[in-house]
């Protein structure tokens, strides 16, 4: 795509038409959950009334076809993660089912009294609930990096935590509540150089840059289909097929069996092994028209949701009483921000009855807001879909909020 042309894009997504309480739908809940193009919602139709059978168990030909098409899904996120091996690439419900799945399987195999995982304050509690639960588990002890006024992890700490007796490091590759971008090759790296195993949450980051997971150095990696354009339902663990061939199983049934008798049972190799009974095939094939779409616009799309964020940013700055949470230098186009007077969800529902559609709250980031001293934010996010134009809904509409609480 030689220009990046908005306008042209919206025409994909269906709902972006739509009018909220008689406003045009200013849809800026990007990080709870992403609008679908219409080729996505074209596979999930076209898989349901052409194609709808079973994968991998019959002869016939509409389960042929379906198989066909999942394990393409597969070889698609495979080449949207910079991969050339797919065997690593695990279908999951999402983010979060991939998240416990490793705490679980390699969590209670690999962890003893005495060892150490490592997380930071910037994480989604899908990345600290299991690990505080495989903790107790098994001894280990739950380790926390803190973070800057800016909401950068504070790398120096970071550093310092970092031990012989560090066995695992979880961290976001983007934070969902503050935009922050971690410099998640060099944490990977740092945590490599005591023989730390390392697990990257993807959620906000597939979404929004190019990612390559090679480079990156991690041994797990993970993100939600419906945050990038794609299902819900659906998501992807991705792990080096070594480790996870040595994983015990997460789930029984199904494919994921190679053969069954009474007196044992034997399991297949990754990713079979972790992908018990059947599995969500629509969602699958949904997520690869997703990535098929969004990977010819990665580029653009990264460089106008900069634009997007320098001029939020500018405009939101500019309101009286306003204050932005979050201001790393490194950031997707997320911003988190509190208006003098009002509350969050007083603040999310006056933009609602203006059309626009923010997330407010703690984000699922409790740890990190008291950890800011703070109970919550209101928090716009972005997607190479958005417009200038919403940017200056937003800013008028917060305005005319800030006039209303003083």
């Amino acid at each position: 795509m030689s220009a990046f042309d908005v306008a042209t894009i919206r025409q994909d997504f269906p709902i972006l038409a739509r009018r909220v309480h008689g406003r045009p739908l200013t849809y800026l809940d990007n990080a709870a959950t992403s609008q679908k193009p219409t080729a996505v919602i074209q596979a999930l139709e076209r898989y349901y009334s052409e194609s709808n059978a079973n994968v991998h168990r019959g002869v016939h030909l509409l389960s042929e076809q379906a198989t066909t098409a999942y394990e393409s899904a597969r070889q698609t996120v495979a080449k949207f993660l910079g991969l050339k091996d797919a065997r690593g690439c695990v279908f999951v419900r999402g983010a979060t089912e991939g998240i416990n799945l490793v705490a679980d399987c390699w969590g209670r195999a690999h962890l003893r009294s005495g060892d150490e995982i490592l997380i930071t304050h910037l994480e989604h509690h899908a990345n600290i609930v299991p690990w505080q639960v495989v903790a107790e588990r098994t001894g280990a002890k739950l380790v926390v990096a803190p973070v800057t006024s800016r909401g950068e992890v504070d790398l120096e700490a970071f550093k310092k935590l970092l031990s012989p007796r560090t066995k695992l490091v979880a961290f976001a590759h983007v934070s969902n509540a503050l935009g922050t971008v971690n410099p998640a090759v060099e944490m990977t790296r740092l945590a490599k150089a005591v023989g730390a195993t390392v697990l990257i949450d993807a959620c906000q980051a597939a979404a929004h840059f190019k990612v390559d997971v090679p480079a990156l150095g991690c041994d797990f990696y993970v993100f939600s289909g419906h945050k990038t354009f794609g299902p819900t339902g659906i998501g992807v663990l991705w792990g080096r097929p070594e480790i996870l061939d040595a994983m015990p199983p997460y789930q029984y049934g199904g494919d994921m069996i190679r053969k069954v008798d009474f007196d044992g049972t034997t399991y297949r190799e990754a990713p079979e092994r972790f992908e018990a009974g059947t599995p969500h095939i629509a969602g699958a094939l949904g997520l690869a028209a997703a990535l098929d779409y969004f990977m010819p616009r990665q580029v653009g799309a990264h460089a106008h949701e900069q634009k997007l964020l320098a001029a939020a940013t500018e405009r939101l700055k500019a309101i009286k009483g306003l204050t932005i949470v979050g201001e790393a230098p490194e950031k997707v186009a997320v911003i988190s921000f509190l208006l003098e007077g009002g509350h969050p969800h007083d603040v999310g529902t006056l933009l609602d009855a203006d059309g626009i559609a923010i997330r407010t709250g703690h984000h699922c980031c409790m740890p990190l807001m008291k950890h800011l001293g703070i109970s919550g934010t209101a928090r716009a996010s972005f997607a190479f879909y958005n417009t200038f134009e919403e940017v200056d809904r937003l800013a008028i509409s917060l305005e005319k909020v800030r006039k209303m609480m003083a």
